[in-house]
């Protein structure tokens, strides 16, 4: 015959051949009770407890299971259980005495769990849980335990209180004194701090009084202040006033500046440009000019210069045939050569001269003059220790005129405005040749254009040899169509 354990499923039977048999597998709670069970003291016991067991679910102990049990009730099953629990329960009471049961319960459910499983796991049910539910007796043996246990802990207590008491007294005691030394020194403490009280208290009031009247002298004092503020005060208001008021006057100033200026200034100013325009722009002219006529000089001088090397190299080769000539004649040809050479040197000198209406040589009072007449008269001797010839014998050079001034006459009317009072009113000699004063001597027209502190005077048409260089308060350049004029080195 072949046997199915279904659980928790369904399965088809057939109707009069098949046996189909149910077996709970809930959880069934049992209560184990062994009366008057002796122990190994001889002591009997009465001992309850409570057991939750279940039949297993493994397929070979559900078949074993289901051998012992099918076809019972639970209530059979329930009762087959409990009788095993409660043999081995009895067996272990023996075993054991009334202390260890009583005092360790859960050791003694252990030892109970651990015995009975074995036996009940071989018809499939399995002991979830077993416990001590009641441990008690009927000759009084546990109460008198508990009375021994609960004497000693009276003793035990009677003995704290009488300690506790002790101790309480002692520590009453303790307390007590420790409040009178606390009492006795606070008190100390007070009689000090009402000394200490009282005599900051003088000192207080000394320093009170002291800060009264310094305060009464401070009030007087800030009193003082206050007023001397004020009148700062009314002293810078008056400042301030006065301030206002030179202000004002000097925006009237500024305002008569501005009026003067827009009415006088800036015309002048407009008149000046004007002027400066157009001497600017006849300077540019004049001096465009006299570029012009320097140009066309240079180009005639390169042409006269040819010529006249032509001429020279013909000339010295002459010269050279005369030299032959006059080596025959020693000391008498030179002698006569000078003094046939001499008329056409002062010719050749005096020529440009006669094309000069007057010839004006600036000087100060630094010696130019006598400067000038010590060269020219050193001319004579030159020549004589040159050629022997005394040029003093020559009456063209016998004797000089001199006219000494200054520059506001004759020529204050030729010269600008502009020009330095210092330079105008600054001493000249004129030195001219006895034989020119005959003639009719022009003031010479100066014309001035100023760059930093040298003056210019420019005549037109002028071209001549030097006459002076360097004669301290100025150059007078004949070979140039300018007349430098410089401030004297003593002002430089």
């Amino acid at each position: 015959m072949k046997k199915r354990t279904i659980v928790g499923g369904y399965a088809f039977c057939w109707w009069f051949v098949t046996d189909v048999q149910r077996l709970s597998l809930e959880v069934m709670t049992l209560n184990p009770v062994c009366e008057s069970v002796e122990t190994a003291q001889g002591v009997p016991l009465t001992v309850t407890g409570v057991a939750q067991c279940k039949i297993m679910k493994a397929d070979e102990l559900l078949h074993t299971a289901s051998e012992q049990f099918l076809g019972k009730s639970t209530h059979e099953i329930k009762c087959t259980i409990l009788s095993t629990l409660e043999g081995h329960l009895r067996a272990i009471l023996g075993t054991l005495s009334v202390e260890e049961v009583y005092k360790d319960r859960d050791q003694f459910a252990a030892l109970v769990r651990e015995v009975a499983a074995p036996d009940v796991g071989r018809m499939g049910i399995e002991i979830l849980s077993f416990t001590i539910k009641d441990v008690y007796d009927d000759v009084q043996y546990l109460a008198s335990l508990g009375k021994a246990q609960t004497a000693a802990v009276k003793r035990d207590a009677d003995i704290g209180v009488a300690e506790a008491n002790r101790d309480a007294g002692i520590r009453e005691a303790e307390c007590e004194k420790t409040a009178m030394d606390i009492k006795y020194n606070t008190d100390s403490k007070i009689e000090d701090n009402a000394r200490l009280f009282q005599l900051q208290k003088a000192n207080f009031d000394q320093e009170v009084n002291t800060a009264k009247a310094e305060a009464q002298l401070a009030y007087e004092l800030q009193a003082a202040k206050i007023k001397q503020k004020i009148r700062n005060e009314e002293i810078q208001i008056e400042v301030v006033e006065r301030h206002k008021m030179i202000e004002v006057e000097e925006q009237e100033v500024r305002r008569k500046e501005h009026e003067l200026k827009s009415t006088v200034r800036l015309p002048a100013e407009a008149e000046h440009y004007k002027m400066t325009t157009v001497a600017e722009g006849k300077r540019t002219q004049t001096v465009e000019n006299a570029k012009a006529e320097a140009e066309k000089i240079r180009l005639i001088g390169e042409s006269e210069a040819k010529t006249l090397d032509i001429i020279g190299t013909a000339e010295a080769e002459r010269m050279r045939l005369k030299a032959q000539v006059y080596k025959k004649y020693n000391e008498a040809a030179i002698l006569n050569i000078a003094l046939n050479a001499m008329p056409k040197i002062a010719a050749e000198i005096a020529a440009p001269l006669a094309r000069i209406d007057e010839i004006v040589l600036l000087g100060g009072n630094d010696g130019v003059t006598n400067e000038l007449t010590r060269l020219v008269g050193q001319v004579p001797p030159a020549v004589q220790a040159l050629t022997g010839v005394d040029l003093s014998k020559d009456e063209e050079w016998s004797d000089c005129h001199i006219i000494e001034g200054n520059f506001e006459t004759p020529f204050e009317q030729h010269l600008p405005n502009i020009m330095p009072e210092e330079i105008k009113t600054s001493y000249f000699q004129l030195i001219l040749p006895l034989k020119w004063t005959s003639q009719k001597i022009k003031p010479v027209c100066l014309h001035l254009a100023g760059t930093g502190d040298h003056y210019f005077w420019r005549r037109r048409n002028l071209i001549a040899k030097p006459l002076l260089k360097e004669s301290g308060i100025g150059s007078l350049l004949l070979e140039n169509p300018f007349y430098g004029l410089r401030k004297p080195k003593d002002q430089m």
